[in-house]
């Protein structure tokens, strides 16, 4: 399988973050985002994903795969173990909805391509999209997300769940743009549990093939 990505996209870091769990050795191929006007762009990666995104997964017989939900999934399904998803109809509930609530709620409104489009051609300056960003990420974000959660070693029980594959990358761009986040201590001892695992750790965005300081 190969897994088109890029380095600091929080969509593409939960998907690593679930292989890495699971076992599953994949490919790595960087699309800067950013470089010569963004490479997600090119007809050679629309022809994989039309929407113009990161991550997607080929797998082995040419079929893509898009969007990071769908795709850990489908990684769910193809080996249950370790569980991302609780076995608990309950608890597996809370954490699609934690899951959906960073990936479909505060996610969107932080992506580059929106940010960009504030910039240009909307003319905002680099402060007010600072101010968006920091706004949207905790404003009915990650300060909802801290109630929502059961807290201790993870989102819900003692083992990372779809939940905390969200979670972490949305804590790593809130601390990229100085986001305060002591007020939300669930959410801290959380981060600091799964960074601490070497499935976490090797996901993280500086780690990639692609990283750049």
């Amino acid at each position: 399988m190969k897994l088109y990505g890029y380095f600091r996209s929080s969509a593409a870091y939960r998907v690593r973050i679930a292989l890495n769990l699971k076992g599953i050795k994949v490919e790595q191929i960087g699309v800067h985002l950013v470089k010569e006007g963004g490479r997600q762009h090119e007809p050679a990666f629309l022809a994989r994903n039309p929407q113009g995104l990161v991550p997607a997964l080929e797998l082995d017989d040419g079929t893509i795969l898009t969007q990071s939900l769908a795709i850990i999934e489908y990684l769910e399904s193809l080996h249950p173990e370790p569980r991302l998803i609780p076995a608990d109809p309950v608890l597996a509930a809370k954490a699609r909805a934690v899951a959906l609530a960073i990936a479909c709620d505060i996610h969107p409104l932080n992506n580059l391509r929106v940010l960009d489009y504030l910039k240009d051609p909307l003319g905002r300056a680099q402060g007010d999209v600072d101010r968006w960003y920091r706004h949207w990420i905790l404003q009915g974000g990650l300060e909802a997300v801290e109630t929502m959660i059961d807290g201790g070693s993870f989102c819900f029980g003692d083992a990372p769940t779809i939940a905390d594959l969200c979670l972490i990358p949305q804590v790593f761009n809130a601390r990229r743009y100085k986001i305060d986040l002591s007020h939300l201590p669930k959410i801290e001892a959380v981060d600091r549990q799964c960074k601490a695992l070497p499935a976490f750790l090797a996901a993280h965005p500086l780690q990639q093939p692609d990283a750049e300081v």
